[in-house]
């Protein structure tokens, strides 16, 4: 299948410095544990954007950062690797900082973040960026994370494209900033456990019935992952469940990202939601195969590969 040429998509969200420890052995309290330790760009939009641009969806991202070196020497490196950067420098703050520590087979023992940069900006912050933005991407896709505070989460929704903009619940803390605004966006991207957080349903509520629930709250499209257990697609009042692929985990950050980031590249080439998840379920499986949040390597060929579709 010959596929159309992808729309641009603005990502708006998070930008952080991450600092990412592997382990040569379980952590344990109380003491030192040795341990390889990198240093890469993060962020929930920051690696979707990462991620899409390697997946040859022309992309920009707009963020939040300190007026400190670590923020310069971001925007620096995302440039350089071809994204469009825009960012609001806030004096007084540190650009975004995220830690996490991960056992020798790569689950997360612990991990911390300082996000007052973006945690406590203004509902206005990014209005003038979003006035003068190029009109390829006024009419692009649009995907935004929780990170957002709930005031500026707001208004960067009322300037959305209409039936083009996206969104990540983030955590579980974070996800009920989504529900203002769950009936304005395209498709709702999410874990169980943030489900659970903005339903407030109970613990033992299935998977398909959270899905109902957050329809009844206004999603229209949702994709629901619950750790190895299926993936749900929900569009057009059905429910699809679509396998997650067997894969050897060297680093769990970033898979969740890498999936949301498969399937907005799918759908900026005009791919129906049920088709797209695939692709998402591919990209997740080559980041687990790489350590921190992005597989450097990942490209849209690498998706096609295994779904035989062309760009």
């Amino acid at each position: 299948m010959i596929l159309p040429s992808p729309r641009p998509v603005l990502c708006i969200g998070a930008i952080h410095s991450d600092t990412l420890a592997h382990a040569a052995e379980n952590y344990r309290p109380e003491t030192s544990t040795p341990a390889r330790l990198t240093h890469k760009p993060g962020g929930v939009a920051t690696n979707i954007a990462r991620s899409l641009n390697r997946l040859a969806t022309p992309t920009a991202l707009l963020g939040a950062i300190g007026r400190d070196d670590a923020g310069d020497a971001l925007t620096k490196r995302l440039a350089q690797e071809g994204l469009q950067v825009l960012t609001c420098k806030r004096p007084g703050f540190v650009t975004g900082q995220y830690i996490a520590f991960h056992n020798p087979d790569g689950s997360l023992a612990a991990a911390s973040v300082d996000d007052t940069v973006l945690s406590t900006a203004p509902a206005d912050l990014f209005d003038t960026l979003l006035e003068t933005l190029d009109p390829a991407l006024i009419n692009g896709l649009w995907f935004v994370d929780a990170n957002l505070p709930a005031g500026l989460l707001e208004a960067v929704v009322s300037r959305a494209p209409k039936d083009s903009l996206m969104a990540n619940a983030v955590s579980n803390a974070k996800a009920s900033r989504l529900k203002p605004v769950l009936s304005k966006l395209s498709c709702l991207m999410l874990n169980r456990g943030e489900a659970l957080a903005l339903t407030g349903a109970a613990p033992d509520t299935s998977n398909e019935d959270l899905i109902i629930q957050l329809q009844k709250l206004g999603a229209q499209r949702i994709v629901l992952t619950n750790g190895k257990a299926d993936v749900l697609a929900f569009e057009g009042g059905r429910i699809t469940s679509h396998p997650t692929l067997a894969t050897k985990i060297v680093d769990v950050t970033g898979a969740g990202d890498a999936l949301t980031a498969g399937i907005i590249a799918s759908l900026s080439r005009g791919i129906a939601l049920v088709d797209a998840v695939p692709f998402g379920l591919k990209a997740a499986a080559l980041t687990l195969q790489s350590p921190g949040a992005l597989f450097e390597n990942i490209s849209w060929t690498a998706l096609t590969q295994s779904s035989g579709a062309e760009a």
